[in-house]
Formats: C-alpha cells, sequence, structure tokens
C-alpha cells in the first residue's frame, strides 16, 4: 500500500522548541527557589516566596518541559512506527495551543495563590477541565492514528505511549473531581485520609505513568535508533510494560506511612513499591542491553551518552524508590531532603536526560541538517548535566540522612538533642552545593537553546514522505 502524504512534523516542532523553553524556564525557577534556602532575603513579597514559586517549579519541569517532550517524541514515533500520517484533523493543533494555555494559566495562577493545594495537582477547576479536554483531544489523535496504522504490529514505544495517556486521564478525572465555589476556588469531593489516599494513587503514578511509562516510550525507539541496533529483547520489553503498568498503580500509599491511612494500606503500597524493582530493572537492562557490540559509539556520540547516562538514573532510582518505601527506611528519609534527593535523581539524571537526547535527536531531522549547529556544544552540555545532577543528589543525600538523624536524636533523659533550627543549620552547606547543582544544569539548558536557535536558523524544513508499509521504520 504505497503513501505519497507526508508526516505531520509541525506539531513535533512545535512541541520539540517549546521542550527547551519551558525546561530553561522551569528549571530556573527551581535555581531561584534553591537559591531562596540559601538566602532568605530573596523570598520577595507575597507572589514571589518559596511557597508560591515550589508549585510553579514542580508544574513547569513536569508538565511543561516533561510533557512537551512526551506531546513531541510521541506524535515523532508513532507516525513512523505505524507507517502513517498523524490523524485527528483540527485536534492536532489544539493539542498544541490548548497545552500551551495551561502552561501559561499555571504560571499567572500559581504565584496568586490560586490553588488547590494537592501535590502536583494543584491548578484550580477551569484549568483542570481544559487539562481534561486537551488530553481526550491528544488520545483522540494518538490512538486514532495508531488505528489508522499500515503495518499488523504496535511497536512496544507505543505501548507505552498508550498507557502512559490513559493513566495520565484516569488519574487526573478521578483526583481533580471537585465542587466549585467561584472561578478560583473549588473544595475536593473527597475528604481526610480519602484524599490523601486518592492525591497520592495520583501523586505517585504521576510518577509512574507521566514520568516514567511516557518516557520509557521515548528510550524504546530513541536508544535503539541511536545505538543502530535492534532492542536487546522484545520478549523483556512485553513483559516489562505489564509488569510495571500492572505493579505502579498499587505503590502510591508509600508516600503516606506513618500517617493516619490504615497500616494494611501502608503496608500494601510497601510491598508493591518493592515489587516494582523487578520490572524497572528488566527495562533498564533491555535499555542498557541494547548497546551490546555498539559500546565504542558511546565514545564520541553525545545524544548516546545523553540516553545510556538516563538509563543508569533509572535504575538508579528505581533502586532508590523501593528502599525508600520500607517503612523502617522511611521513618528515618520521610520528610527529608533525602525525598528532594531521590526525586531529583529520577527527574534530571533519568527525565531530563532522556527528554534532552531525543530532542537533540530530533531537531537536525525535523529542520533538514545532517546535525546539531555546534555538534560539539551537545557533549559541553552532557558533563554540565551529569555534574550538575551529582552534585544535587549526593548533597540531598547527606542533608537527607542528617537530618533524619538529628531530628530522631534523643538524650538519656528522653529529650531531643537537636532543636529543629539547629537540623536547619546543619543543612546550610548542602543547600548551597544543591543550588550549585542547578546553576550547573540550568547553563546546559541555556547551551541547548542557543544551538537549537542556530540549528533551525541553518536549516530547511522540508516535508518527509511516509514510508511505505512494505519497508521498515
Amino acid at each position: 500500500m504505497q503513501h505519497t502524504t507526508s508526516y505531520n512534523d509541525k506539531v513535533v516542532r512545535q512541541f520539540a522548541v517549546m521542550t527547551v523553553i519551558w525546561g530553561i524556564v522551569g528549571m530556573l525557577v527551581g535555581v531561584v527557589i534553591a537559591a531562596q534556602l540559601v538566602w532568605p532575603e530573596l523570598n520577595a513579597g507575597p507572589y514571589f516566596h518559596f511557597g508560591r514559586l515550589r508549585p510553579l517549579h514542580t508544574n513547569a519541569v513536569i508538565f511543561a518541559f516533561g510533557g512537551c517532550a512526551l506531546f513531541a517524541t510521541s506524535y515523532y514515533v508513532v507516525q513512523r512506527t505505524c507507517h502513517t500520517r498523524l490523524w485527528g484533523g483540527p485536534l492536532i493543533p489544539f493539542t498544541f495551543w490548548g497545552w500551551q494555555a495551561v502552561i501559561l494559566l499555571a504560571a499567572v495562577t500559581l504565584p496568586l495563590g490560586i490553588t488547590q493545594g494537592k501535590e502536583y495537582a494543584e491548578l484550580e477547576w477551569p484549568i483542570d477541565v481544559l487539562i481534561a479536554l486537551v488530553w481526550i483531544a491528544y488520545a483522540v489523535v494518538f490512538f486514532g492514528t495508531i488505528a489508522r496504522r499500515t503495518v499488523s504490529h504496535i511497536y512496544v514505544a507505543n505501548w507505552f505511549y498508550g498507557a502512559f495517556i490513559i493513566a495520565v486521564a484516569l488519574l487526573h478525572i478521578v483526583n481533580s473531581a471537585a465542587v466549585p465555589v467561584s472561578l478560583s476556588k473549588s473544595f475536593s469531593v473527597y475528604a481526610g485520609a480519602q484524599d490523601a489516599m486518592v492525591q497520592w494513587w495520583y501523586g505517585h503514578n504521576a510518577v509512574g505513568f507521566f514520568l516514567t511509562a511516557g518516557f520509557l516510550g521515548m528510550m524504546y525507539y530513541f536508544v535503539p535508533k541511536q545505538a543502530g541496533r535492534p532492542v536487546y529483547s522484545y520478549r523483556l520489553s512485553i513483559v516489562h510494560f505489564w509488569a510495571l503498568i500492572f505493579t505502579y498503580m498499587w505503590a502510591g500509599p508509600h508516600h503516606l506511612h506513618y500517617t493516619a491511612l490504615p497500616d494494611w494500606t501502608q503496608s500494601v503500597g510497601m510491598v508493591f513499591s518493592l515489587i516494582l524493582l523487578a520490572p524497572s530493572w528488566g527495562g533498564m537492562i533491555n535499555g542498557i542491553m541494547t548497546l551490546s557490540g555498539a559500546w565504542h559509539k558511546l565514545r564520541d556520540d553525545p545524544i548516546l551518552k545523553f540516553l545510556v547516562t538516563s538509563l543508569s538514573f533509572y535504575g538508579m532510582s528505581t533502586f532508590e524508590g523501593p528502599m525508600m518505601a520500607i517503612k523502617s527506611v522511611n521513618a528515618l528519609s520521610h520528610y527529608t531532603d533525602w525525598t528532594v534527593g531521590h526525586v531529583h535523581s529520577g527527574a534530571l539524571g533519568w527525565v531530563a536526560m532522556v527528554s534532552i537526547g531525543s530532542i537533540y535527536f530530533l531537531l537536525p531531522r525535523l529542520f533538514g541538517r545532517s546535525e546539531m549547529y555546534a555538534p560539539g556544544m551537545v557533549t559541553v552540555h552532557f558533563w554540565l548535566a551529569t555534574i550538575g545532577t551529582v552534585l544535587y543528589i549526593a548533597s540531598m543525600w547527606i542533608a537527607g540522612v542528617m537530618q533524619g538523624l538529628m531530628w530522631r536524636a534523643i538524650n538519656a533523659d528522653g529529650t531531643l538533642a537537636y532543636s529543629f533550627v539547629e537540623g536547619v543549620k546543619g543543612s546550610y552547606p548542602f543547600w548551597a552545593i544543591r543550588w550549585l547543582g542547578g546553576v550547573f544544569f540550568l547553563s546546559g539548558m541555556l547551551l541547548m537553546a542557543w544551538n537549537m536557535f542556530r540549528t533551525i536558523a541553518a536549516g530547511k524544513v522540508a516535508p518527509v514522505p511516509v514510508v511505505a508499509a512494505a519497508g521498515h521504520h
């Protein structure tokens, strides 16, 4: 069946460029709030203090930067692996402009203190409705394209993207159920421990599906492509998929150890979190072993460096997460900077690095170049990102364990050995190192933006014809 049409890469270009721009915005806010902990006088006025900027940072890096990377890569991958043009007509540009509107509304409302106060679900109900509409349109476009595929096989990357799209819709709609009382205020339909339970079912699955399954879709396409090797084990990829999506759903209660949540629920969350280690490492091994016979390429291919290093961080964070879910470990780690370190080994080391590698793969192809304008700068970016990530997480590990130990230390008579403020004082040097790590990572992103705009200026956009089904992606 011969197709003479071309792929729809316009929307891929739009999302790819915005990935880099929102990455800079989100990480800049991160560097600012890191600085606010070191230099408290930077907490300005009611709108720009830590409490208002921190949710802006998390929403910008997860949903603006991560979200645009997922849209860009999924739209690119689904067309190439299904040998068909993106389906959905006006819904396609709606997903782009609607998502940008969500991001801009978040950037306005969060500093104003308009929030539901639910982690990663802070946005108020009118924005939540818009998110749901954009997401449903995204699902229609993605699954509509798969339905029109000209090959019988559905490549594994699309399984992961598909699971991420379905799960995020379910999570968002259920957790955001609320009763509006005005345009800027609503109350959750859940109360008390139930609200906490639904929130962390959502919150941890935002990690499991938005920040893991979606980016594994990226990994399963771009690692084999860049390495020029088939994926190490196709059978393992299928086992990885089903084991991961089944297990992740039940891990949320590990965020609520030693709370009002029933003890058995906490234990169920802990057990599923421990089981999660197996599929996670299965996926990491599958990605890294794809380089069998191609390890030499790692020496001078900075894109491969990003992709493989991201897998190493994925393996590390998915070992650390289950360990921190064990109640006795959690008793030390909870409420400390160790948690912050863990989140960022996943966010910077895994999510950001696999996204950056994938976007560097896409940019020359989307703008008619053989490579980036300054390929050497991609290597510099890699080292800035890696050093920044290591500085960040190592400082947070040390600060976190120290905080946990100081808070639980008691004198012979049973009184606390340290006041809370002594723990804060001890954390200061590590907060400064964390800020420095953030500065390194942000510098890499600025370098990427410069390289991207030079690549676009030097490039020439040409339509890419759809490959006939007889061919191979």
